[in-house]
């Protein structure tokens, strides 16, 4: 794993288990093209595992992503990115790296305001992205299980995330 400076967090008021995910609606990409959706879009299909994670292509991003995608996720949820990159970006992210789930484009990160999961990065005036976290939501958007970097970089634990996936 590369080395990196390791940066403590600020506090934050993210949703907690028990609390209602916030709703919103942004471009959801996958690998053939994109188009606006809404959480509870997907939440009234089933399970879905909310995943906040840096630009795409960064190394933290790839390294969640293969992780995900080695260790799988039942089928029966729906594994979905939210980060700052572009329907582009994400579009070719998707592509490279293989990833087997749609990615939420949130360049303004108006998503992670929501969620107060915003980082501001050192010495890029005006850019923001997302910090790591990660939320299992149930079909009311009631979040079941959260996890939130407190460091970054920062990652899950992926036993506790398959954990509370095998609850389900």
């Amino acid at each position: 794993m590369p080395e990196f400076d390791v940066v403590s967090l600020p506090d934050h008021d993210a949703p907690s288990v028990g609390d209602t995910a916030p709703d919103f609606t942004r471009p959801l990409v996958n690998a053939e093209f994109w188009e606006d959706a809404s959480l509870s879009d997907l939440t009234d299909d089933g399970p879905v595992l909310l995943v906040f994670h840096t630009m795409a292509g960064a190394f933290p991003a790839t390294y969640v992503w293969n992780e995900l995608r080695d260790r799988g996720v039942p089928e029966d949820v729906q594994t979905v990115g939210v980060s700052i990159s572009s329907p582009y970006e994400h579009k070719s992210f998707l592509e490279e790296r293989g990833v087997d789930a749609r990615l939420f484009s949130d360049p303004a990160a108006g998503v992670a305001a929501d969620y107060d999961l915003e980082h501001d990065l050192d010495g890029m005036a005006g850019v923001t992205e997302h910090r790591p976290a990660v939320f299992l939501l149930d079909e009311d958007r009631t979040v079941l299980y959260r996890w939130v970097a407190d460091e970054w970089p920062d990652f899950p634990d992926y036993e506790d995330i398959a954990d509370a996936l095998a609850d389900l």
